[in-house]
């Protein structure tokens, strides 16, 4: 029998997507993914180092693994990601009983050191200061059938004083317009029909071979592949928001009116600390155009609240552009040090009861901004693409949930015979902050994404090979799950 392999993901989408490159690595290796809830014979680790608790996260695991390791010696136990490129040999120093530690630069090494690692009984640490293959060259298991992460861009080049991505993902590198087109069309005809082009920023993409509009005429192509009927994109920065993107965006079909843009802060004092290199009314600015150009876009972002030297008169400025920017919704994070960046070592360090109290405030004032907005929609039309899993349900109605075009979640009347990667057309009834809920169905439509899923799950996937460097797909999330270098 194969021996069973489980990934554990912690962080951004970018780590996301590694780790469907980890899992297609260790398939094309002859390993299997281990049952739901049973013991898996190699467990991966792919870390975040974005927030302060992420070293007591990823300890608190390694030793919960402990007396499973004890238990079973041939277990591996694996630690990848950013934290690992962080904290490198000081892993195994204090979790003895971890096998492998690599990093962001050399995920395609994992089975090669998981080999050695079975054969030596010593721990392997290999850890690359670049990038040594472009991480969309190596093969994919994905988990879905419809919606698929497209790496345009890995690393970056800002040096924003809180971030200390840069530093374990290196700079900017960008592929090639026709390595991403390719590998979108691929998807497509395996049944996808929603990508997602990701990077640390990536409106900064065409810097490296010296395309400043690269940006935005891959968005169009990607409005001329056939069947393609969704393109996202996260996350971009501020600083590099250009007017030929939004147009792209305004004048390509298929490109959906959704933005997530980083605001971080809204106090010019704060993000000249923080070396975000613009300030709030070119923020609002962008935001302006956007939805000149497309009335209907959701608009989300990231917030830090109690950055260092942040004052009363800073916060209330963050919350002034909250009330204009009439964000969709947010992901809000208390500044936490990370050890490493400038910010770690500035002066006038907030009050952990100053921060809470702030935080709170914001966390408020944004779930009333997301009612209203989604009230807004109540009693329009909206056309979802179905998702996996089951929404909502109560005595009387089984739920389906699909996201909208703007990517609102929406909780829907179940349909028979209706399938993740179909699309339904449905009248918004009810809306809450986060969701919305639509009782009338109008109509369905089966999709090749819908008929992707039902052979997908009519028997196990078989392992890709890597001579084509060609993934599956994969379902991206709405929002990322930690602020990333946006």
């Amino acid at each position: 029998m194969s021996r069973t392999y489980e990934v554990r993901t912690y962080g951004c989408q970018m780590n996301e997507h590694d780790s469907e490159r980890i899992a297609g690595l260790l398939e094309v290796a002859g390993y299997s993914r281990a049952p739901s809830g049973g013991a898996a014979d190699v467990v991966v680790f792919n870390t975040c180092a974005v927030r302060e608790n992420a070293d007591n996260k990823l300890y608190g695991n390694l030793g919960h693994l402990y007396p499973a390791k004890q238990a079973n010696p041939d277990m591996l136990i694996a630690v990848g990601g950013c934290l690992a490129q962080k904290d490198q040999g000081t892993i195994v120093e204090r979790a003895p009983w971890v096998d492998v530690v690599f990093g962001t630069h050399n995920v395609g090494s994992l089975p090669a050191l998981l080999e050695r690692a079975r054969i030596t009984k010593l721990a392997q640490v290999e850890l690359h200061e670049s990038l040594t293959m472009f991480p969309s060259t190596l093969p994919s298991r994905r988990e879905s059938a419809y919606a698929a992460w497209v790496a345009i861009s890995v690393g970056c080049d800002n040096t924003c004083t809180f971030c200390i991505v840069p530093a374990l993902r290196g700079r900017e590198k960008d592929r090639r317009p026709g390595d991403v087109l390719a590998e979108v069309t691929a998807l497509v005809a395996e049944g996808v029909v929603e990508v997602t082009l990701l990077g640390q920023n990536v409106n900064s993409y065409g810097r490296e071979f010296g395309d400043p509009l690269a940006f935005g005429k891959l968005l169009r192509a990607c409005g001329s592949i056939e069947g393609l009927e969704r393109v996202r994109f996260t996350s971009p920065h501020p600083r590099d928001f250009t007017d030929d993107v939004i147009a792209a965006m305004a004048e390509t079909p298929n490109v959906m009116p959704s933005l997530h843009m980083p605001l971080q802060s809204g106090s010019d004092d704060v993000l000249r600390r923080m070396r975000r290199s613009y300030r709030r009314e070119k923020y609002l600015g962008i935001i302006d155009r956007v939805r000149l150009a497309m009335p209907d876009a959701a608009i989300t972002t990231d917030i830090i609240v109690g950055f260092p030297g942040e004052t009363d008169d800073d916060f209330e400025e963050t919350l002034d552009v909250v009330r204009r920017a009439r964000f969709t919704a947010a992901f809000t994070f208390q500044y936490s040090k990370r050890p490493g960046t400038p910010a770690a070592e500035m002066d006038e360090q907030v009050p952990a009861e100053v921060v809470k109290e702030r935080y709170m405030r914001l966390t408020d004032l944004l779930d009333e901004i997301s009612l209203a907005e989604s009230h807004k929609l109540v009693g329009s039309t909206v056309e979802l693409l179905v998702a996996e899993g089951q929404g909502r349900k109560n005595a009387a109605t089984l739920r389906m949930s699909g996201r909208a075009a703007d990517n609102r979640l929406v909780h829907f009347a179940g349909v028979d015979g209706l399938r993740p990667g179909d699309m339904v057309t449905c009248e918004v009834t009810y809306a809450a902050p986060h969701h919305m809920v639509a009782d009338i169905v109008h109509s369905t439509r089966r999709t090749r994404a819908g008929d992707a899923w039902e052979a997908r799950n009519a028997a196990p996937p078989a392992p890709r090979g890597v001579s084509l460097g060609l993934p599956t797909v994969g379902v991206p999330a709405p929002l990322p799950a930690a602020p990333a270098c946006g």
